[in-house]
Parts: structure tokens; C-alpha cells; sequence
């Protein structure tokens, strides 16, 4: 299945909202989904995407390409103290997740309550 490039946000749904994260994409109008962690969010918004894209295709209108934006690979290494390392791979293991799914949760869960919309593109 090839990837696609367009842009999306990313944000926490509040309870009243039912929870979880919402995705939306920019470029195609009234696209969005959701899922109960940003992974499932996205992995469900990709679907939601090619179901937006195929619609259109089916009535014959047009798609938009999608938007320019500086490209980010998803990858970064960062350093902290061992101590820090080691509490945040004892409560990966105890919540049964990978380190990076919680490290990936708890930044996405920190910019929500500041206000700020994910990005990326799927």
C-alpha cells in the first residue's frame, strides 16, 4: 500500500468529546477520524484518507495535492539522565507498551494540554 503525503493534526479529545485523539487533514476537506492513542488515530486517519481520495475519484472531482511542508523523518535521539531513562522504561514495561509508545504518548498528551495541534503527514 503506498504511503501518502499529506499533512495532518493531531489532538486529544476531551471526555466531553469521547476521548482519545482526533485527526484532521487540511488539504482535504471534512476528512477526519480518530482513535484511542495518536498511533491509532493516524493508522485509522490513513484509512480515512484513501476513503476521502477513492469518493472523490468516484464522482469524478478533483483531489488536491497536497501541501508543501518541511518534511520530518518521525526520528530524533534524545539524551536525558539515566535516572529519567530508567523510569520511563519501568513504566513502558508496567503499562505493557514500547518506550517509544510512551515516550510518543506522553509528548502528544503534554502538547494537547498546551494548546498546541500535532502535526504530521500521512
Amino acid at each position: 500500500m503506498k504511503h501518502l503525503e499529506y499533512p495532518f493534526t493531531i489532538r486529544p479529545l476531551s471526555r466531553d468529546e469521547g476521548g482519545g485523539y482526533l485527526i484532521e487533514f487540511p488539504d482535504l476537506p471534512g476528512c477526519i477520524s480518530d482513535g484511542e492513542t495518536p498511533e491509532e488515530a493516524i493508522r485509522n486517519g490513513e484509512d480515512a484518507a484513501r476513503s476521502w481520495i477513492a469518493a472523490m475519484l468516484k464522482a469524478k472531482r478533483p483531489i488536491p495535492k497536497p501541501s508543501l511542508r518541511e518534511a520530518y523523518s518521525g526520528k530524533w535521539q534524545m539524551r536525558m539522565p539515566k535516572s529519567l531513562h530508567r523510569r520511563l522504561a519501568e513504566r513502558a514495561r508496567a503499562d505493557g507498551v514500547s518506550l517509544n509508545t510512551l515516550a510518543v504518548t506522553l509528548v502528544a498528551e503534554g502538547l494537547g494540554r498546551r494548546g498546541s495541534m500535532g502535526k504530521g503527514r500521512v
